[in-house]
């Protein structure tokens, strides 16, 4: 299997014109808004595209999964369960997270497939199936 590469802009701040620029190409283009941004890989294999969340701590009933033709949104709330009197340093983020994806293709929400184990939710979706283009029977030219 070989895997595609894909470009991905995952920023706080929207660039429009930067969005625009990679979608024309065909890119597939992430970027996060809300209290933190958890680490998102998307690549392209065989089947199509993954996207792959790093979320340790939350239930797979914690994830909001949606699907707007090529757009795919994931987004959630990972709660801190501990109360803390003084912080001495803090590097693990909590609070509301959104994720959006946009895809080169449209996606049926029924072909995608979601998974979280080990801290990690992945989401699967396809490579859309090849169209048939009906041919008109054509006369032949006799020699």
């Amino acid at each position: 299997m070989t895997v595609k590469r894909t470009r991905v802009s995952s920023t706080v701040a929207y660039d429009a014109v930067a969005h625009e620029r990679l979608r024309s190409r065909g890119g597939v283009v992430c970027w996060h808004v809300g209290a933190w941004q958890p680490p998102t890989d998307v690549y392209e294999n065989d089947d199509g595209v993954v996207v792959r969340v790093e979320v340790a701590g939350m239930h797979s009933e914690d994830f909001s999964i949606s699907l707007a033709g090529s757009r795919l949104i994931v987004a959630g709330t990972r709660v801190d369960p501990a109360p803390k009197r003084t912080y001495h340093q803090m590097e693990i983020r909590f609070g509301e997270f959104h994720a959006e994806v946009h895809l080169p293709w449209p996606v049926e929400p029924e072909d995608v497939a979601a998974s979280y184990a080990d801290g990690f939710l992945e989401v699967h979706l396809p490579r859309p199936g090849a169209q048939r283009v009906p041919v008109v029977g054509a006369e032949r030219e006799e020699d």
